[in-house]
């Protein structure tokens, strides 16, 4: 009974991995047809695709710097996943209300309906994939023994392998003939509602399932994970002892304030920034050769499947369906583009 309450609670703390899998490969995979239909050149949709991994690229190093700093009290790792699952509401939000949010406004347009658009798909894209790595960290801080965190990292790729078969699926399914798309105005909108549903369901249950106790320093080793009840399952956390020696960070953190005082916040995290950088980005000029060419494996296979996801949509919208994106709303070649 015990491994089965310790495997359930992985899933459950892994639930919100699979929702934010579900939501970016739905997500992503929707968008490209939306960028056609308002307007966007073909050549500049891949741009816009592009933000998203772009900024992670330049973010995420910094981001798990400030998370492994972090003193908060509701931990170390949950605030960032908070506010990147935010961000990622807020975008599952604007992306198929684009057009209702620019005609809230005299001037723009179908101008400004793109750019709600384009500021929808690079948030989602950006908070999606780098909310991945707090939720890496928080597993690992919660557990430290190497079977147990073989195990959770294990039901890690499973979730996020069952949220990309449901993200995919989802658009595949005809959304525009029940009653629920009538209230909600059409296909994209009952997608996205349903998105958001399943996003916030899986953030709500890993955030109460995930209880991480705060910590005073961000010294090294990892958050120490909440426990259960009385006993203690073979991968319940295991608090870790602290160590004797006083946290750097404290020293970081007076040196940000006394900043904070003299030059203002914004200067403050721009030099903060500017600092961590060299020391993050020279620590990949070291790894190990292996490790370098599992990255170089990694960057050529999600090269070659980012290429075919993008235009597998628009291909079949086009190419076999022979629709056309940007005909006018009602025209035959246009529905015939959606229903492909």
């Amino acid at each position: 009974m015990p491994g089965w309450r310790s495997q359930w609670r992985l899933v459950l703390l892994n639930s919100l991995t699979c929702g934010l899998e579900i939501c970016v490969a739905a997500g992503i995979t929707y968008v490209p047809p939306l960028l056609l239909e308002a307007g966007v050149e073909e050549k500049y949709m891949t741009m816009v695709l592009g933000i998203g991994p772009v900024l992670g690229l330049l973010f995420i190093p910094l981001i798990g710097s400030a998370s492994d700093r972090c003193t908060s009290s509701y931990g170390r790792r949950r605030p960032f996943i908070w506010l990147l699952s935010l961000g990622v509401l807020v975008a599952l939000l604007i992306i198929p209300h684009a057009d209702v949010l620019a005609a809230q406004f005299s001037w723009g347009g179908r101008t400004l309906q793109v750019g709600f658009l384009i500021l929808g798909v690079g948030l989602l894209d950006f908070c999606g994939q780098v909310c991945f790595t707090p939720l890496e960290a928080l597993l690992s801080d919660l557990y430290h023994e190497e079977e147990d965190c073989g195990q959770a990292f294990a039901m890690f790729s499973f979730m996020v392998s069952l949220g990309g078969c449901i993200g995919y699926l989802l658009p595949a399914l005809n959304w525009s003939g029940g009653l629920l798309s009538l209230y909600l105005g059409g296909q994209a909108e009952c997608l996205f509602s349903l998105l958001i549903l399943i996003f916030v369901t899986s953030v709500l249950v890993t955030m109460k399932v995930s209880q991480e106790p705060p910590r005073c320093g961000g010294g090294g080793g990892g958050s120490v994970g909440g426990g259960g009840g009385g006993s203690s399952p073979a991968l319940e956390p295991r608090p870790r002892r602290p160590g004797p020696r006083v946290p750097r960070s404290c020293c970081y953190l007076l040196r940000c304030k006394l900043r904070l005082l003299k030059a203002g916040p914004l200067l403050c995290l721009l030099r903060t920034c500017w600092s961590m950088t060299p020391t993050i980005y020279r620590s990949y000029c070291h790894m190990p050769r292996v490790m370098r060419q599992l990255c170089v494996a990694q960057l050529c296979s999600w090269m070659a499947v980012m290429s075919f996801m993008l235009f597998y949509t628009d291909f079949v919208g086009e190419g076999l369906y022979e629709g056309v994106p940007s005909a006018a709303p009602g025209m035959a070649s246009r529905q015939r583009y959606d229903d492909g």
